[in-house]
């Protein structure tokens, strides 16, 4: 939907295809400028995030959290930060050590549970603290069915409605009420999708 607005560049990176060590917690790249113990393809994302104008972060719910693979990157986003710290209202921050002020965040993720009550308030407070500022965040209940093509009368109109979503991100930065409200609806009712999860109501 944002390419219905302007065209714009995008690059796809899978987190599972590169190779992104843990980081140890040292605190090394936090005082000398950045460089991590680790010599891997973090170097090059850190450079490719800087490089970007919007970041958008798409995954499946693990565990009430994010996949350990994307755990592992945005630890890995240490270097940014200097190990000084500074006050920013009633909590302290680490001042950064690179610019990344231009920088949005979108956070859209999905779980295969019929509805999004004590499910996402986990992932969504972390996002929140890392991404304070410039933060869209979109989650998706019954995610599985986009995968399954009897689902489709419901599935294909909501994509519409994301679609209508990123239209409106990249005219306004934000996502309006009305079409968070929609997206906030699950696209079949939740006992219908437990039934056809537990396999005793058919597709």
């Amino acid at each position: 939907g944002m390419n219905d607005v302007q065209k714009n560049e995008v690059n796809i990176l899978n987190v599972i295809d590169k190779h992104i060590e843990y980081c140890t917690g040292c605190l090394g790249c936090m005082s000398n400028g950045g460089n991590c113990v680790h010599d891997d393809d973090m170097r090059g994302i850190l450079e490719e995030i800087l490089n970007s104008d919007v970041l958008l972060f798409s995954f499946p719910l693990y565990g009430y959290g994010m996949p350990a693979p994307l755990k592992a990157l945005l630890d890995r986003t240490l270097p940014l930060g200097n190990i000084a710290m500074k006050k920013v209202g009633d909590r302290y921050e680490h001042v950064a050590q690179a610019d990344f002020s231009h920088l949005k965040y979108v956070m859209i993720c999905g779980c295969g549970f019929p509805n999004a009550v004590h499910n996402f308030e986990g992932i969504v407070t972390q996002f929140k603290l890392m991404f304070r500022d410039n933060l869209q965040i979109i989650t998706v209940s019954e995610a599985p069915m986009f995968n399954a093509k009897e689902a489709e009368p419901v599935t294909v109109p909501f994509l519409q409605i994301v679609r209508q979503a990123g239209s409106e991100y990249a005219k306004d930065g934000q996502v309006s009420d009305e079409t968070m409200k929609k997206l906030s609806v699950p696209m079949i009712p939740d006992e219908v999708y437990a039934a056809i999860c537990n396999g005793s109501q058919p597709v």
